[in-house]
């Protein structure tokens, strides 16, 4: 099932009309990278403590037409959607705001997740389980926290739990398709093998963390976010959700443009350095 699931994944999105670009010829993804947790994967429950209590457990969101422990013997299917080589080349050029690319691809590439998140859910269903895309539960919300802007559901730490990467200095994930891309997961109460997780450590994939090099995406944001320090995400939400918007959102035909000048011109772009 494992095998399917994933299949079917690929197939959506390498065949949607939904992950072309305007010219309807260029992809806002290459072939997705898909892992699998175990939805009583302990990490879930530390993730109450690492992130905040208002972060919800696959349980939890599961629960919503039935009990909570109905996804005790669950998973969470998670995926990467890896942006494609133009996308990244027109950013790397960027010093100030995202290129049309990248910011088309952050505003339509996420309309094409969200139709993944529902084709997923619809798809398990269909073979009698049951599922929720956390995201488009009535359950995630935004919060804010004392080290910043988060949610009751963080695509990214599914995906580490999954085993798909492994968190950067600046906060995204790097797996082995590199940092640029989307994330998306589903948990169903359908119980699959897990991805195991084999990283050494959370940070491992950052070489910043591995042996203290790189830290070239602290010089690539234009805010000054990044530092030793960590990420900022009180000036990074800012910059990227009002004054970049507000510049070039309206030219470039979009509401949410994202910035992604970290996760382009960077050793772990497009793999694991």
């Amino acid at each position: 099932m494992e095998k399917a699931i994933r299949e079917e994944i690929v197939r959506f999105v390498m065949t949607s009309p939904e992950n072309l670009q305007e010219d309807g010829a260029t992809p806002y993804f290459e072939e997705p990278l898909v892992g699998f947790a175990a939805a009583d994967d302990p990490l879930f429950i530390e993730y109450k403590k690492i992130i905040g209590d208002f972060h919800l457990t696959p349980g939890e969101f599961l629960s919503e037409p039935a009990g909570a422990s109905s996804a005790a013997q669950g998973t969470v299917i998670s995926w990467v959607l890896p942006l494609t080589a133009v996308t990244r080349k027109s950013n790397r050029v960027e010093d100030l705001w995202p290129s049309r690319a990248w910011a088309r691809t952050r505003h339509f590439g996420e309309v094409l997740n969200c139709s993944l998140r529902r084709h997923v859910v619809d798809y398990l269903q269909q073979r009698g389980s049951r599922a929720v895309a956390p995201q488009l539960s009535e359950r995630w919300k935004p919060v804010d926290a004392p080290d910043g802007p988060t949610s009751s559901w963080s695509e990214r730490h599914a995906a580490y739990a999954a085993g798909l990467g492994t968190f950067s200095l600046n906060d995204a994930l790097i797996t082995p398709k590199g940092i640029a891309h989307r994330l998306g997961s589903v948990i169903t109460d359908l119980k699959l093998s897990p991805t195991p997780v084999t990283a050494a450590h959370y940070r491992w994939n950052c070489l910043r963390f591995r042996d203290g090099g790189c830290g070239v995406c602290i010089n690539r944001c234009p805010v000054g976010a990044l530092s030793d320090a960590g990420h900022d995400k009180e000036i990074c939400r800012n910059y990227v959700y009002g004054t970049v918007p507000r510049t070039v959102g309206e030219q470039y035909g979009v509401t949410a443009t994202g910035c992604g000048l970290c996760q382009v011109k960077i050793p772990c772009e497009e793999q694991i350095p």
